[in-house]
């Protein structure tokens, strides 16, 4: 993963999102991110969902490096991995907002661009050019 974030932000743990352990539940990693990438989605582009291709999600994988305990800020950093010409691959690292070094959880995302009738279709260029090389 690149060292380099295309994208950050952070927002408060809340409350409800602990377990009976004491901790953030395993499941709300995945809405940190998801939150993360839409908000990225809304700065590059007012109307994403209403063009005429959108990414799904094709692949996720997330690992859990330190529990996330309330009272927290985190940080969730998204960074352009690899594209092909139909997917892109997203790193993305939950941290500490006031500590990057303390990592809750990395890992990454792939996701296919569709058109409405959900046949895949070329990355847009506002995404293909995030990326170095193919």
């Amino acid at each position: 993963m690149s060292n380099t974030p295309i994208f950050s932000y952070s927002m408060d743990v809340r409350w409800r999102e602990m377990d009976a352990l004491g901790h953030v539940n395993n499941a709300q990693y995945l809405s940190y991110v998801e939150e993360t990438r839409v908000k990225w989605f809304n700065s590059m582009h007012d109307d994403w969902q209403a063009l005429q291709s959108a990414p799904i999600v094709a692949a996720i994988h997330v690992d859990f490096r330190k529990p996330i305990v309330w009272p927290e800020r985190i940080t969730v950093s998204l960074f352009a991995d690899k594209r092909g010409s139909k997917s892109a691959t997203l790193g993305h690292r939950i941290h500490a907002s006031d500590d990057s070094a303390t990592v809750y959880a990395e890992g990454y995302t792939v996701m296919v661009w569709v058109d409405r009738s959900g046949q895949t279709t070329a990355l847009p260029d506002y995404i293909s050019a995030l990326f170095a090389t193919p």
